[in-house]
C-alpha cells in the first residue's frame, strides 16, 4: 500500500484501489489532495499491472466534496474551479476502466469525482448532492456537461438549483450510478466487476472507452474504430483460439499495455 497525502493506493492482482482517506472531514479534498491527483494517476496509466482502478473513500464515506475551509485556496490557485477541474479531467482521461464505489456521503466535488468515472456503483443507503448553489459556487463546465450528459438537463437543474440531498433509489433513476446495492454486497459486486474487466482483452476495453469518448464528444469515432481494428489482429486470434479450445485467453496486448494510438 502507498500513502499519499489524503489518500491510500493499494493493488489485488490486476485491481488497483485509490480510497480518499481524510475520514476526520468525511473525505473532503484539500487543495493539495486535488493537486495531488493527477500525478497519483499519471505512474498507473502504463503500468501492465494495472486493469483496472476502483475508486471509494474510507470509513464508509465516499466524498463531501471540496473543503470548504480551502475554497478560498482554491481560488487563490487560479480560479475557484480551476484545481478540481483539472484533477477531474485526469480522472476521467485515465485510460482504463474506472469504478466509483459510492458509500455515504457523495457531494459537490465527491460527485465531479464520481461522475468522472466510467461506472458508479452505490450503496442504498448512500447520499447524493451538488451543492454550490449553497455557497454561490457555480459548478464546473466540466462536471456541469457530465452531469447533464449522465441524467439530462431537467433533472441536472433540479440537483443544481435545490442542491438538496437525493438518496441512492433517486439516483438510480435519473441515472446518476449505475447500480445500486445493499452495504454489505456493494464491495462484492464492485470487485467482482473488477476482476472481470482485468480478465478481458485490455486492447478491446481500452478501444472501447476511446471510441465511446469519441462519440459522446462528436469526435471522428469511425477513424478511431479502424485504427483500434488496424492493431487487433494478433489480440483476436488469441481470443477466437481460446474459445475453441476451451481455455483463458492469454492476450498479448494486455502484457504490454500501451495506451498511445501513435505508438
Amino acid at each position: 500500500m502507498e500513502i499519499f497525502n489524503g489518500f491510500e493506493l493499494s493493488a489485488d492482482g490486476h485491481v488497483a484501489t485509490l480510497r480518499i482517506n481524510r475520514p476526520a472531514k468525511r473525505n473532503a479534498m484539500t487543495v493539495e489532495m486535488w493537486r495531488a491527483l493527477p500525478t497519483i494517476l499519471a505512474p498507473l496509466v502504463d503500468d501492465p499491472a494495472v486493469r483496472v482502478l476502483v475508486l471509494t473513500g474510507a470509513d464508509g464515506t465516499f466524498c463531501s466534496g471540496a473543503d470548504i475551509s480551502e475554497i478560498a485556496g482554491l481560488a487563490e490557485a487560479g480560479d475557484d474551479t480551476g484545481l478540481t477541474a483539472v484533477a477531474e479531467e485526469a480522472l476521467a482521461a485515465f485510460p482504463k476502466p474506472t469504478i466509483a464505489m459510492i458509500e455515504g456521503f457523495c457531494v459537490g466535488g465527491g460527485c465531479q469525482l464520481a461522475m468522472a468515472c466510467d461506472l458508479r456503483l452505490a450503496a442504498e443507503d448512500a447520499r447524493f448532492g451538488i451543492t454550490p448553489a449553497r455557497l454561490g459556487v457555480v459548478y464546473p463546465l466540466s462536471a456541469t456537461r457530465r452531469l447533464v450528459g449522465l441524467v439530462g438537463p431537467s433533472a441536472a437543474k433540479l440537483l443544481l438549483y435545490s442542491a438538496d440531498l437525493v438518496d441512492a433509489p433517486a439516483a438510480l433513476r435519473t441515472g446518476l450510478v449505475d447500480e445500486v446495492h445493499p452495504p454489505r454486497e456493494l464491495g462484492e459486486r464492485v470487485y467482482g466487476l473488477a476482476r472481470t474487466f482485468a480478465g478481458r482483452s485490455q486492447l478491446t476495453l481500452t478501444a472501447t472507452k476511446e471510441i465511446i469518448g469519441d462519440i459522446v464528444a462528436g469526435g471522428d469515432a469511425e477513424t478511431r474504430v479502424r485504427e483500434w481494428q488496424s492493431r487487433s489482429r494478433e489480440e483476436q486470434a488469441e481470443g477466437i483460439a481460446a474459445f475453441l479450445e476451451g481455455r483463458p485467453a492469454r492476450f498479448p496486448w494486455s502484457r504490454g499495455y500501451s495506451g498511445d494510438m501513435t505508438s
